[in-house]
């Protein structure tokens, strides 16, 4: 069987995550780097990848890696790799999007324009024709140059894995699916303890919950971009890889799992999603306002994205509404919370510094998700 590269890219701080769920599929990784997790496998990976991965938001088949500081460089490099391996005579190509980060080369419009050119010279000399149709199936190609490294990659997906179909109302500043899922994977939460999102706005972080506690993988009522590349034919291998998901649904994991909220249209709009998703029977949602959480339930884990500077014009209030957080948090002592925000000040105004801080990117925004680790519930007796 023949193996590839291929590349999943992350949201920055987010890579340990992205890396387990690849090895958890059974593939071998060989690299990580900043915002992205490189592996190895045949064209069953690229299927059960765009399938069953939560935190990554494509996968790119990777094409060559090469360095060039001139745009020359670039041309060659490009027209060198055996695009007709890949891109059939009637295949529509483009360089869909490129970036620069600390490269001579950084003007992107050019370096798409050039790098098409050279894709063009070297599929017009393999197939002996002077024009292509590109009338057959799509074939985008995703470019990153960092410190004039070109990395090229096919993007096999299409429409990013975190449009996963079911967040059909959102609010101001959601965090998007493949976030909201890595945020909950960098704790050990588990499907059999209890969890509160007490600022849900359309769900996402519940629903991701949700569809991570029932082992619901995330692509398997989607479409991708490469299922009718003709150069590889996988349409076999996504029937099996959706196959596969369907069989290892949980049926009958227990429903732990709340979303409040203080905008009633907000609970409205998780609810309607939540039943897209199929998870409105794992989850309760409720209107109330952070400052009425509490729980007689113990070892809980609180996980949200409270609102911060660009979600509320009144400074003044976000730090009232941080001083409440951090009164809430005192109530649940046994509780393990976790917030990601882009307030500087949060820990300040909570009260408490966090016993673990990992700054994330979401998107162009550096945020920041902060742990407040509660205890050990106590060994089961007989747990092993």
């Amino acid at each position: 069987m023949q193996e590839f590269e291929w590349i999943a890219p992350c949201h920055f701080g987010t890579e340990a995550v992205c890396k387990k769920e690849i090895m958890k599929l059974g593939y071998e990784i060989t690299e990580v780097e900043d915002g992205k997790v490189t592996f190895r496998g045949g064209i069953d990976a690229m299927c059960r990848a765009n399938v069953f991965m939560r935190t990554t938001e494509r996968i790119l088949l990777k094409a060559a890696s090469f360095e060039a500081t001139t745009f020359e460089e670039l041309f060659q490099n490009t027209k060198s790799i055996p695009w007709e391996e890949f891109i059939p005579r009637d295949g529509r190509f483009w360089v869909k999007k490129a970036n620069s980060v600390k490269s001579k080369l950084f003007s992107t419009s050019d370096i798409q324009s050039i790098m098409k050119k050279a894709m063009v010279e070297r599929l017009k000399e393999k197939y002996r024709v002077s024009w292509f149709p590109e009338d057959g199936e799509d074939y985008p190609l995703r470019v990153t140059i960092i410190k004039d490294k070109v990395t090229i990659g096919l993007d096999t997906t299409g429409e990013s894995l975190h449009k996963r179909g079911y967040r059909k109302w959102t609010v101001k500043a959601p965090v998007t699916e493949t976030l909201a899922a890595s945020l909950i994977m960098l704790t050990p939460w588990k499907y059999d303890r209890y969890l509160i999102d007490p600022f849900c706005g359309s769900g996402t972080i519940p629903i991701e919950a949700a569809m991570i506690g029932a082992n619901i993988a995330p692509g398997m009522n989607r479409h991708f971009i490469s299922e009718k590349w003709t150069s590889f034919n996988p349409g076999f291998q996504y029937k099996r890889a959706v196959e596969e998901a369907k069989d290892v649904i949980i049926r009958d994991n227990p429903c732990l799992i709340q979303g409040f909220d203080i905008d009633g249209e907000c609970i409205k709009m998780a609810m309607a999603n939540a039943e897209l998703a199929g998870v409105d029977d794992c989850i309760h949602f409720q209107k109330r306002a952070v400052k009425d959480l509490s729980s007689k339930r113990q070892y809980g884990f609180v996980i949200t994205n409270p609102p911060y500077g660009e979600r509320l014009e009144d400074k003044e209030g976000v730090k009232e509404l941080y001083t409440e957080i951090g009164q809430v948090f005192k109530e649940l002592p046994t509780w393990s919370k976790y917030i990601i925000t882009a307030f500087d000040d949060a820990e300040k105004y909570i009260g408490k510094k966090a016993d673990k801080n990992r700054k994330l990117y979401n998107g162009m925004m550096k945020t920041y998700f902060l742990s407040y680790m509660g205890p050990k519930p106590p060994r089961v007796p007989g747990e092993k």
